[in-house]
């Protein structure tokens, strides 16, 4: 049966997670599927599975530290090869070498100055839609909405930076918005750098929810499958529009707790996001085998139960 269902982390039971075999098993199984299109980036960016592997001892030392110090811990170096699993000797070549800062990037100043004019009322026409503003000029214009952003960038130089990407025009004296969304820099280093930050935070609100006794993070998600392909677009045109008002809302409400916490000692942040994905029904399907699992994978298309049984299911 063809069904539709929200599937969510957000409101599962309170619990903590503790190192056990039957949760490393069940980590584990899990595991691959999300790992799989980190592997295909990776692959399509030319880093092998050597690399990565070496890469990941970082982490998993940086990690560990993390889990040694909530557990009051000391991080010895015996301490984090036991939790992390990486060998003694490159605990200690790693805990020698200099380390790189995770640095969570803010969103670039065009990126704010658009964004306000989009949300700000005092920059909407009555019908809701962003105004034509003056280039110069003390109040409501192009120049006064960069100077309440910053007065470390010209607001020329923000201009130069929204034309380049499409987001606004110029009308005689007037600049004019030309998208309904800021659109990152088609640059690949501040793309890539924009994925991990959005990936990341996903994933650990996931991780926090399902790890941390603690209250929840917002993590839902709705799954649908036995569409066609106009309906997959429908449903996405969907998921835009209902983006665009969660958008407008909520964008809303953090400049108006940023103006306010600005004199305060605030030092949190936030992300929202949403995002939306499709695939065939081919594609669905497992991956290919392996070159020697050629034979198993033939025997296995012969007792595949039918289409309706595997895939015209609601996942919880």
């Amino acid at each position: 049966m063809k069904r539709a269902s929200p599937s969510s982390l957000s409101i599962a039971p309170a619990s903590t997670s503790v190192p056990s075999a039957e949760n490393a098993e069940l980590a584990l199984r899990e595991v691959a599927g999300l790992m799989a299109p980190i592997a295909l980036w990776l692959l399509r960016q030319g880093v092998s599975y050597p690399a990565f592997a070496e890469a990941l001892k970082r982490v998993f030392l940086e990690a560990a530290q993390v889990e040694l110090a909530r557990g009051g811990a000391k991080p010895t170096q015996s301490a984090l090869s036991t939790l992390s699993g990486v060998h003694r000797k490159d605990v200690r070549t790693i805990g020698e070498s200099p380390a790189t800062a995770r640095v969570v990037p803010r969103p670039p100043l065009a990126s704010q100055v658009f964004t306000r004019w989009l949300t700000d009322r005092r920059f909407r026409a009555p019908d809701g839609q962003p105004r034509a503003l003056p280039r110069n000029g003390a109040r409501r214009s192009f120049e006064s909405l960069c100077r309440e952003l910053s007065n470390d960038v010209h607001p020329r130089t923000v201009l130069d930076e929204l034309l380049r990407l499409g987001q606004v025009g110029i009308e005689g004296d007037n600049v004019v918005v030309l998208a309904q969304a800021f659109v990152p820099s088609p640059r690949l280093d501040e793309m890539t750098t924009l994925f991990a930050a959005n990936a990341s935070d996903h994933l650990a609100a996931a991780v926090s929810n399902i790890t941390q006794d603690a209250p929840k993070f917002l993590e839902q998600s709705i799954y649908a499958d036995g569409l066609t392909a106009a309906s997959i677009e429908l449903l996405h045109e969907t998921a835009r529009q209902a983006w665009a008002q969660a958008f407008d809302e909520v964008v809303t409400r953090a400049r108006e707790r940023v103006d306010g916490d600005a004199q305060g000692e605030g030092e949190g942040r936030m992300r929202f996001g949403v995002y939306f994905y499709s695939e065939s029904g081919q594609a669905s399907a497992s991956a290919p085998a392996l070159p020697q699992a050629t034979a198993a994978r033939k025997t296995s298309r012969q007792t595949k139960p039918s289409r309706t049984e595997t895939t015209r299911r609601a996942k919880p």
